[in-house]
């Protein structure tokens, strides 16, 4: 070989040698790199780590952690081992004094018990056979005479309870109003419907029967077959207002202004006729316009039981004591629990909602622990908490903010946390995104820390469409991070949005894009860090909606 060539080579693989060693930093394994302080605990923030915290967490096992179940108290079990292990403090008292990483509270709920009508030897269920309009409480069963009243209406030269006495009894009347084969309503004289139809005439015409004595009201609906079912399933889903938790005692007082809706088969057969005679009466006062004497009468039994109910839950906090600033609080929080198990028996593991905000704070946490056992821990305080009640009405939070473990004076921002681990059909194509809602509302200081944070770190899309007050969603009043807001509290909610599975037992660990979550998670590391190392606390300049 000749001899200049072989030099040539050997000093080319020297130089290739020398180049290597000297590759610029970014192109080595993270691990590897020297970094400063933050972007080295932000390293501990790994996919595998909140996948293995979220295979427990959305585990079937929790059976949907529904708010005040055993499976929600195994989560907060969960975390709070681990925030044990982190070396954060408990700082709730327990009812011995003791210390504790539970803020126990309760939620009061009152909900239907036995709700059924008898007629005959017939038993008819509730929100099966009928449903109920209004709210009653009738505790014992209570038997009462029925009668028709036509229309249930009294307006002008018209009445149905003209020459009828209806005290004492139960009236039982047909939904709308008199028209005629021409298309004309009686009372309006025209095309035009009065109060006595649509969606909340049953209210005037349970108020007038109540004036006039009645003790209740069925409505003969018009709807039949898969219409009638139809109609029962949506109005068994409104009536669960009733029965939604709160968090102070219920004080029902029902006024008696409510209706047992009922199909014309099952009125003819509470009133011992045919749903064909029924049927000819309502024709007969549409033709004539005029009330009919004619009257159908029976006996019914009835219940509506109303039953008091109080959910044991508690939110987890587990804190971080800071050093020179420690008298402020940064609060990082997640809601803990999920809506748990369907009406068919699936369950609903919330593995996103908010499984993801959950695990995100254990990893959190962790990195923070790491940075205070190097002597390097946050200047001021840092309140990791995990609340509860969120899909019941945010209660764990308003708990907090009524009754806070620290000083609310003291709290310098929340970043919240709800659904960061998917994508939604907006950003199917750009993974590389986060929704902040609320950054600017209280506090443009800490808006610009959230933007700087991410340009210098992460470089996400960070997307305001949801920040707008405009927006049909109103998000920012849709997660724990209000009840802080509300407050006065500069707030930054992380989100990337609903998908196919909100809400449904779909949402599983399967579906979660840890990939994606942990840059997320680094994000709000990166914010929280300079929240609580910067010399000035963040000012509350703003006050958008």
């Amino acid at each position: 070989m000749n001899k200049n060539l072989l030099a040539g080579l050997l000093l080319s693989v020297n130089t290739l040698a020398w180049a290597q060693e000297r590759l610029p930093q970014e192109r080595l394994p993270q691990e590897r790199l020297p970094q400063d302080d933050v972007a080295r605990y932000a390293a501990s923030i790994t996919p595998s780590d909140l996948k293995k915290h979220l295979v427990i967490i959305a585990s079937d096992s929790l059976e949907g952690r529904d708010t005040g179940s055993p499976g929600q108290k195994k989560a907060a079990e969960y975390v709070s081992k681990y925030y044990q292990q982190y070396g954060l403090e408990p700082i709730a008292t327990d009812a011995d004094g003791s210390k504790s990483y539970l803020q126990k509270y309760k939620l009061y709920k009152r909900s239907w018990g036995e709700v059924y009508v008898k007629a005959g030897a017939k038993k008819y269920e509730f929100n099966k056979d009928f449903y109920l309009n209004g709210l009653l409480d009738i505790p014992d069963e209570v038997t009462t005479n029925l009668v028709t009243a036509g229309y249930g209406i009294e307006e002008g030269s018209y009445s149905d309870y003209a020459d009828l006495d209806v005290k004492g009894k139960s009236v039982v009347v047909f939904d709308g109003e008199p028209k005629s084969s021409g298309g004309k309503y009686l009372l309006s004289g025209n095309t035009e419907k009065t109060k006595w139809s649509g969606p909340v005439s049953w209210q005037v015409k349970a108020k007038l029967a109540q004036e006039k004595g009645a003790k209740y009201v069925f409505l003969i609906t018009d709807k039949t077959g898969e219409d009638l079912d139809k109609e029962i399933r949506q109005r068994a889903v409104m009536a669960r207002r009733f029965s939604a938790p709160t968090l102070k005692p219920v004080r029902e007082n029902p006024s008696g202004i409510a209706a047992f809706v009922v199909s014309g088969n099952v009125a003819a057969e509470m009133l011992g006729t045919s749903p064909l005679k029924l049927n000819k009466l309502k024709a007969e006062i549409d033709k004539s316009g005029k009330p009919v004497s004619k009257e159908f009468t029976g006996t019914a039994s009835l219940k509506v039981g109303r039953v008091s109910e109080t959910i044991d839950t508690e939110n987890v906090a587990a804190f971080m004591e800071g050093s020179d600033k420690k008298d402020e609080v940064l609060v990082i929080s997640a809601h803990l629990d999920h809506i748990g198990i369907s009406e068919n028996g699936e369950i609903n593991n919330g593995a996103d909602d908010d499984g993801s905000g959950t695990v995100s704070l254990l990893e959190l946490a962790e990195a923070f622990s790491k940075a205070k056992a190097d002597g390097k821990g946050p200047r001021r305080s840092i309140l990791f908490l995990n609340v509860t009640g969120e899909e019941k009405g945010l209660f764990g939070s308003e708990y907090y903010s009524e009754n806070p473990l620290l000083p609310l004076k003291n709290t310098i921002a929340d970043l919240n946390i709800d659904m960061i681990g998917r994508v939604d059909e907006a950003h199917k194509n750009d993974h590389r995104y986060v929704y902040l809602i609320g950054s600017d509302k209280l506090s443009s200081k800490l808006h610009e820390i959230s933007e700087e944070a991410n340009k210098k770190y992460v470089n996400f899309k960070l997307d305001y469409t949801f920040n707008d007050p405009k927006d049909p969603n109103r998000f920012y009043y849709r997660s724990d991070h209000y009840n802080f807001a509300k407050m006065g509290i500069p707030v930054i909610f992380y989100f990337t949005g609903v998908h196919e599975d909100y809400h449904r037992p779909g949402d599983d660990v399967e579906k979660i894009l840890f990939d994606k979550q942990s840059e997320i998670v680094k994000l709000v590391f990166y914010t929280a860090w300079e929240l609580v190392n910067r010399d000035e606390r963040i000012v509350v300049d703003s006050h958008k909606d």
